[in-house]
């Protein structure tokens, strides 16, 4: 048979035999020398393999004689010399065999000696004498290497080696050196450490004041805070997360040895600093607000020293974070500037797009809060008014539409101070700064209360309710003589809001203006509440155009907020007279009447003394079903006695008074006030359920605690659920 028609060299019948094949090797045909071919076959790790997993061969006829030659040539196929897997032979099998040149030749063979290697480490069998190719295959180091193997202390060194690639840690590294790229001389730090620098850099810059900057000195020399320091008073130690801290106006200078690379030259930071933090409020709760600040030592708060859409992004997020928001302003809060005219080539159609977003804030019952801590001035004082709260430093606050110098020029009014054009005694007089603090320090401290009693959004949440530790049933005898027999004396109204509210949670709001009502927050049994009254000692408590305004205020922000409204009324009506005509009374009153009529809030009634008029009409009905309770010390009508006498018989006194004489008069008249007195006993009008329930004033607390509660329970639920719906919408503006 030629050697192109040999099996043996066929690369498909050298494949390993099934599973089928059974047998030992015993059971083989003994060859002629033509089965040295057969035998060096053997070697075929493919072959040895189905050898190894067979127990048994018993072919059913003799392998055919074979060709030296091509056995020869089969010995040289790369696949053939593949090593043998897993054989596990005898040592009879090692020396039956008698060397042949094909032999000798694959002995060179590095592949084929490392297979010999791990048959010997795995059985050690009696070596064969060296022949000339043994001895020539000695000479390749790797199969030394393998012959060194051998030996017992070889295999533990072996053994040793396997284990020093299990355990790395033990292992040397023999590894070759990666070699190092080449870098380009321009290439920026891969890490990012340049652009890691500039933030740093700049935020030191905006945190540290300068010394040496005139508007710095001037505010030190004010006696006013540094924005950056107001911050750190009124937040939380640690709870400053500013938002734009790199805003701002820079100067950059290109790196000399790296034209990629830049370095900051100067940097001016915007002077509107905002950010998110923490306030501890006097009840211990702690409550996320939104801040921004006005920076005066820059620019004196303009749009020119600021970034444009800073502020409405601060605005927009609160709302979308349903957080409070709280403004110090010291300037003009980003407002115009004519430098801004020679920064952009032309002059600008004036826009306020801010407002809009406060306008959803305050309706929406997001609390805003607002402290003037220097001159607001035009878009400083604007966003400062469009708050729910407001107040203002007393030693250094001011607020005006245009500074001195513009009021000047317009109405020759000349040498105007901030104080004389808007200070404290112009601003929280009139209505337009809620409260007034001695200081800086005490516009923060009145701004952490007043967030106390607020919730972070009035369209989902409840006002918080506190631990109270003043007892609910706690009566106060006092209260039954506080208001005199006598109805030309008056009273203090505010011993009975105290009296009757948890003690030391009243908070007055407005107490300079609107003077002839009272209005503020104060807590229930820990539930927080509005408070109304009007103030007798004022005008007799005759309501007036600023108590409306007042009023009307109130009861709106008590509507965004869910806060439950406690009203004492002692109210004669209206304000008459040139004043009270010329000042729009009735206008204002009427707009009163809105209010109450416009919110849904619950309110609660407790009648002291006076209810009368219109006045009296809107403040007392406008719930259905009314709750409400009086004093025995209450009475009401259309009209006040006073006056009201003389109007009804006018003709009966005129004609007593001619047939018989003034005296007479004097004694009908008091005949007929005796009369109505006795008539109007507020016991007969119970008599009649024109009035629900009189109760003993010292049982106030009491009854008004137990009401608070009821309004915090199902009441509240259904209000929170109606405005969630959509079902009921608060209005603030």
């Amino acid at each position: 048979m030629g050697a192109e028609d040999d099996p043996i060299n066929d690369p498909v019948y050298q494949q390993p035999q099934g599973q089928s094949s059974k047998g030992t090797q015993s059971d083989l045909p003994n060859s002629s020398p033509d089965s040295a071919a057969s035998q060096q076959g053997s070697n075929d790790p493919v072959y040895q393999q189905e050898q190894a997993d067979s127990s048994s061969y018993k072919p059913e006829q003799p392998s055919p004689p074979l060709n030296a030659d091509a056995v020869n040539n089969s010995m040289n196929d790369p696949v053939y010399q593949q090593p043998q897997a897993q054989q596990q032979p005898s040592s009879g099998d090692l020396t039956s065999s008698s060397p042949s040149s094909s032999l000798q030749q694959g002995s060179n063979d590095p592949v084929y000696q490392q297979i010999q290697a791990d048959k010997n480490f795995d059985s050690p069998t009696t070596p064969e004498p060296q022949s000339a190719a043994s001895a020539q295959g000695s000479n390749d180091p790797v199969y030394q290497q393998l012959q060194a193997d051998n030996s017992p202390s070889v295999a533990t060194s072996r053994l040793q080696q396997v284990a020093s690639h299990i355990s790395p840690q033990h292992a040397s590294n023999t590894k070759r050196p990666r070699r190092k790229r080449k870098t380009d001389e321009h290439t920026l730090p891969a890490d990012y450490s340049d652009i890691i620098a500039h933030i740093d850099n700049m935020k030191k810059i905006a945190n540290t004041p300068d010394l040496s900057n005139r508007g710095y000195s001037r505010q030190k020399q004010g006696g006013k805070l540094w924005a950056r320091e107001r911050i750190e008073q009124l937040l939380d130690p640690g709870s400053w997360h500013e938002v734009g801290s790199v805003a701002g106006t820079t100067q950059w200078r290109q790196d000399t040895h790296n034209p990629q690379a830049e370095h900051v030259a100067s940097f001016i930071p915007s002077n509107n600093p905002q950010g998110f933090g923490t306030i501890t409020c006097p009840t211990g709760t702690t409550r996320k607000v939104f801040l921004t600040a006005d920076d005066f030592s820059i620019r004196s708060g303009h749009a020119d020293g600021s970034t444009v859409g800073k502020t409405l992004y601060g605005e927009k997020l609160a709302l979308r974070l349903m957080i409070p928001v709280v403004k110090l302003v010291d300037g003009s809060s980003g407002g115009g500037s004519v430098t801004t005219i020679k920064s952009q080539g032309y002059a600008y159609l004036p826009h306020v797009n801010v407002l809009s977003t406060v306008v959803k804030q305050l309706n929406v019952g997001i609390p805003n809060l607002g402290a003037v801590v220097g001159p607001a001035i035009g878009l400083g004082a604007a966003r400062v008014v469009s708050t729910h709260f407001s107040v203002m430093a007393g030693n250094i606050g001011s607020m005006f539409n245009a500074g001195p110098k513009v009021v000047e020029g317009a109405t020759f009014e000349e040498g105007l101070s901030f104080s004389d054009l808007g200070g404290p005694m112009v601003h929280c007089t009139n209505g337009t700064i809620d409260n007034l603090a001695d200081d800086e320090a005490g516009c923060f401290e009145q701004i952490r209360t007043v967030l106390g009693y607020l919730p972070d959004c009035g369209a989902i949440q409840a006002p918080p309710v506190v631990e109270c530790s003043d007892d609910v049933n706690r009566e106060d005898i006092g209260l039954r003589s506080i208001v005199p027999r006598k109805k030309s004396r008056m009273y203090n109204p505010y011993t009975i809001i105290e009296s009757v509210v948890d003690r030391g949670s009243w908070f007055e709001i407005g107490r300079l203006w609107g003077r002839t009502s009272i209005s503020g927050l104060a807590r229930l049994g820990g539930r927080p509440v509005g408070v109304l009254s009007l103030n007798c000692e004022v005008n007799g408590g005759a309501l007036d155009t600023g108590g409306s305004q007042k009023l009307m205020k109130m009861i709106k922000l008590c509507d965004v907020f869910n806060l439950p409204i406690l009203q004492f009324l002692d109210v004669p009506g209206y304000a008459i007279g040139t004043v009270a005509e010329r000042t729009a009374t009735m206008k204002w009153g009427v707009e009163l009447a809105k209010a109450y009529y416009a919110t849904t809030t619950p309110i609660f009634s407790v009648v002291t003394r006076r209810c009368y008029g219109v006045a009296g009409g809107i403040m007392l009905d406008s719930r259905d079903p009314i709750m409400r309770v009086a004093w025995p010390s209450a009475n009401w009508g259309s009209l006040p006695l006073e006056g009201g006498i003389e109007v009804a018989h006018r003709h009966e006194l005129k004609q007593v008074a001619e047939k018989e004489g003034e005296e007479r008069m004097k004694r009908r008249y008091k005949e007929l006030e005796d009369e109505y007195l006795r008539m109007m006993n507020p016991v007969r009008s119970a008599n009649a359920f024109n009035i629900e329930e009189i109760v003993d004033p010292k049982d106030t607390r009491k009854i008004v605690c137990a009401w608070a509660q009821e309004m915090y329970g199902k009441v509240m639920q259904q209000r929170l659920a109606d405005r969630a719906a959509g079902r009921l919408v608060a209005i603030y503006t």
